[in-house]
């Protein structure tokens, strides 16, 4: 699908999806974060079509979330490796998968763990305040205006 900003948002949530909100495209980057690199790899691990796919990985390399590489001249392969960018969308998916844990996964729990490699332990990522270092929970977090904020957006927000 061609690439469709969301109008008049003034919304990093809205310029992010402009990005990574098209079906497929969190699990593409899921799958390259966790280590594959070849569209054999990925089409396999998602089961979504050669088409969608490679119009997937462009999009993504295109917005530089991804960097391709040439693995074999003939016939033509890549690989794709996530860039700085793409590397940091790894805490949103992370985020993604802990509320599909707590509200999608089924009888027999979550198929996947996260494990801090560090020390070998399952692991509860959660945000914290980068200033007290305090745990950020529902109803404990505003939202005030940016220095992007256009006029619409610079009343305060309600809390979350």
């Amino acid at each position: 699908m061609p690439y469709r900003p969301f109008e008049k948002q003034n919304c990093s949530i809205a310029d992010a999806l402009a990005v990574v909100g098209e079906r497929w495209t969190l699990l593409v980057m899921r799958e390259v974060l966790l280590g594959s690199r070849r569209f054999a790899e990925i089409r396999r691990n998602t089961g979504v079509a050669p088409n969608i796919l490679s119009d997937r990985l462009n999009t993504l390399v295109e917005q530089g979330l991804l960097r391709r590489r040439l693995y074999r001249e003939h016939p033509e392969s890549h690989e794709y490796h996530p860039t700085a960018k793409g590397a940091d969308l790894g805490p949103v998916l992370i985020a993604l998968m802990q509320w599909g844990d707590k509200y999608a996964a089924g009888p027999a729990g979550p198929p996947r763990v996260i494990v801090h490699a560090a020390c070998h332990h399952d692991a509860a990522p959660r945000l914290h305040c980068s200033h007290c270092g305090e745990p950020l929970r529902t109803g404990e977090i505003e939202v005030r205006p940016g220095p992007g904020a256009d006029p619409v957006r610079e009343t305060p927000l309600a809390t979350a």
